[in-house]
């Protein structure tokens, strides 16, 4: 049986390989995606998610717009890192078809509360869809399997020294969510920042033969333009292009791709200079339970390998 998931996503480059990964699975039903502001505005993301899904042949999946803002801040976008649209580099073509008139948080609970199975929601954005979803209806928290997520970091941020960038784009929204109950695997920079594509992973996605691999392989030429190297990187050290959102889909496929450590994890909203912060107690110092599964390491080949196969199965 295919487990249901929602994807709540702000496509980005990233993000759009996650949902490839998604949909080429025999293991996912995509049962709705949502969009939020974050990579850019949430107009662009929104649609940006539309022309994904024309460009492949997929518009039976509804597709639902998100909160235009974070909870309480002013929105914060990644225009340096994904360009003007989102995701420049290459032409997806015109959106063939709309998006829901239901909002993100009506969509979601009601495939919440009428699928038969518990659902799992994948969150490569800011997390403010769902934390708007789980303070309206806290009775759906029983029907979400779990959250896998791609934000946060243990040792370092990417857009402060202390914060990775969904989770500072709407920390409150991140707190609401890690103190929900809900069941969290964490994707966060210590693992997606070894799940690199390298050029010759690149080159093998171009070469594919089909119109997929050659559009998804404009946009890693694009992202790759933003590249910067692993903080542990080694001097002289070639990086590869960092897949941080596909890693919240690859471990629901495949979890022995990774390694990870139940832990506690606290988001701090009011630092004067760490907020946005996940502060992780991976050395189990406070005593308090485990609230998520931190992912810590990847191996990269298999993880290549699996986001090539994915990108065959299109057109």
């Amino acid at each position: 049986m295919k487990r249901p998931i929602i994807m709540d996503c702000d496509p980005g480059h990233d993000d759009a390989l996650a949902i490839l990964l998604a949909l080429a699975s025999d293991k996912l039903d995509v049962k709705l995606i949502t969009t939020s502001a974050g990579n850019q505005t949430p107009d662009k993301t929104l649609n940006n998610t539309l022309k994904l899904l024309s460009f492949i042949g997929v518009t039976d999946i509804e597709v639902a717009g998100g909160a235009p803002k974070p909870l309480v801040r002013d929105l914060i976008i990644a225009e340096d890192i994904h360009g003007e649209t989102g995701i420049d580099g290459a032409d997806l073509g015109e959106a063939k078809f709309a998006a829901s008139n239901r909002s993100a948080l009506d969509a979601m609970r009601d495939v919440l509360l009428n699928t038969k199975e518990s659902v799992t929601i994948v969150a490569t954005g800011p997390l403010t869809n769902v934390a708007i979803l789980l303070n309206a209806y806290p009775e759906v928290k029983e029907k979400i399997e779990c959250i896998s997520l791609m934000g946060g970091a243990c040792f370092g941020g990417n857009i402060t020294p202390a914060a990775e960038f969904n989770i500072y784009v709407d920390p409150e929204a991140a707190d609401i969510v890690f103190r929900s109950g809900v069941p969290i695997i964490m994707s966060g920079l210590d693992v997606t920042l070894k799940a690199q594509l390298f050029q010759e992973d690149i080159d093998r996605i171009r070469h594919i033969g089909n119109k997929t691999g050659q559009v998804m392989a404009g946009l890693l030429d694009f992202f790759n333009l933003s590249n910067t190297p692993h903080f542990l990187a080694e001097p002289g050290h070639v990086e590869g292009l960092h897949m941080h959102d596909p890693c919240a889909v690859a471990y629901l496929l495949d979890p022995t791709l990774f390694r990870g450590l139940d832990c506690y994890v606290e988001i701090e909203t009011s630092g004067r200079l760490t907020t946005g912060c996940t502060v992780v107690d991976y050395n189990r110092v406070t005593g308090k339970p485990a609230n998520a599964k931190v992912l810590f390491e990847i191996d990269r080949a298999r993880f290549a390998d699996m986001l090539h196969a994915a990108i065959k199965q299109f057109v």
